[in-house]
């Protein structure tokens, strides 16, 4: 098959030719039509510091991803020769304390597909039937190949009742942009977005946020103003990894408030402690999707609603072929863009 592979602990990835995957008996075979481009896959090109203590090389890496089942082991059940899918890149070891109560998302011997073990930037990918994602006939390719994203999002998003209360959202990537669209979904009041990008603003307005800053031209409590809210914001989804988004949250959230953390701070930064135990404020870190509950919740979000359909599929900036995959690269760096899918029928 072909596929984008990593051959070396070095900067770049090279289009050749690897083994067709062998499934294991509790396995599927995957014929991969669809893979979006994540920020993990930008750094394993570079091969930053980041990546060289954490990926396995050489590997073929990529997590996001549709494609249809052409192989099933003899142990695997519920899942057919020819199921559209998608499939959770966290595997699990089944057996530590979080894995056996359920928690599998903090099982603590996770190895990530596409990071220790071969991923979807190929033709093929071979995965644990207990990881596949069955899609109902309303996900295009294009939209299962970003369920990885959006479970980011909807877990995020969803980590607190959301109905009627007033969101803050700092941070208007790909998943940020998502996630204001599942809180628009979920029965907020007001949503108020942050960035520094004027496309990546006028996107949140399309996603449905109510009020748009730009933190490098205003301060967000004049968003608090112009909505006419009387108190802080109840919820906060940080999604940047901006070493000032979090303090700055901090100082506009209402007493009792809650945060999700979702982005990752490249470096360390101050935040007013006092506050957050005066204000009885909650932070808490989120981590790629409950399994499997994140992923039942959005699939049934967009199974019922045409409109979050269109809306997430906003995010999606380009679909380019498989064999363009260094133009695709390029574009996924650019600032403000958003997703780019591979075609992997067109090679």
């Amino acid at each position: 098959m072909r596929a984008l592979f990593k051959g070396e602990r070095a900067a770049g990835l090279e289009l050749v030719e690897r083994p067709d995957p062998v499934a294991a008996s509790d396995e599927v075979v995957i014929r991969v039509l669809r893979t979006g481009i994540c920020g993990t896959d930008l750094h394993i090109r570079r091969w930053d510091d980041w990546a060289a203590s954490a990926i396995d090389a050489p590997l073929i890496p990529g997590h996001e991803f549709y494609g249809e089942v052409v192989e099933v082991g003899p142990l695997v059940h519920d899942i057919s020769v020819g199921d559209r899918v998608s499939g959770e890149g966290h595997i699990v070891c089944g057996t530590c304390r979080n894995c056996r109560a359920g928690r599998r998302q903090m099982c603590i011997r996770t190895v990530g597909l596409g990071l220790q073990r071969d991923g979807a930037f190929a033709e093929y990918l071979a995965l644990p039937a207990t990881n596949v994602w069955v899609h109902h006939a309303d996900v295009t390719p294009e939209l299962g190949a970003i369920f990885d994203p959006l479970g980011n999002a909807v877990h995020t998003a969803l980590t607190y009742p959301l109905v009627g209360e007033d969101v803050l959202v700092t941070g208007c990537g790909p998943i940020g942009l998502m996630a204001i669209a599942v809180a628009r979904h979920a029965g907020a009041r007001f949503i108020t977005a942050t960035d520094v990008s004027a496309p990546r603003l006028e996107m949140a307005t399309l996603m449905g946020a109510d009020e748009v800053v730009d933190v490098s031209q205003r301060d967000i409590r004049d968003a608090q103003h112009t909505l006419g809210m009387r108190e802080g914001f109840d919820i906060g989804f940080e999604m940047s990894g901006a070493p000032a988004a979090l303090p700055a949250m901090i100082d506009n959230m209402n007493h009792g408030g809650r945060i999700a953390m979702l982005g990752l701070p490249s470096d360390g930064f101050g935040i007013d402690w006092g506050k957050l135990v005066t204000h009885m404020l909650t932070i808490k870190g989120i981590y790629g999707r409950e399994m499997f509950e994140t992923w039942n919740a959005m699939g049934a979000m967009l199974q019922t609603s045409a409109t979050l359909r269109e809306s997430i599929g906003r995010v999606i900036a380009d679909v380019l072929p498989a064999r363009d995959w260094e133009r695709g690269f390029a574009a996924a760096e650019s600032a403000g863009t958003g997703k780019i899918i591979l075609d992997w029928t067109e090679l």
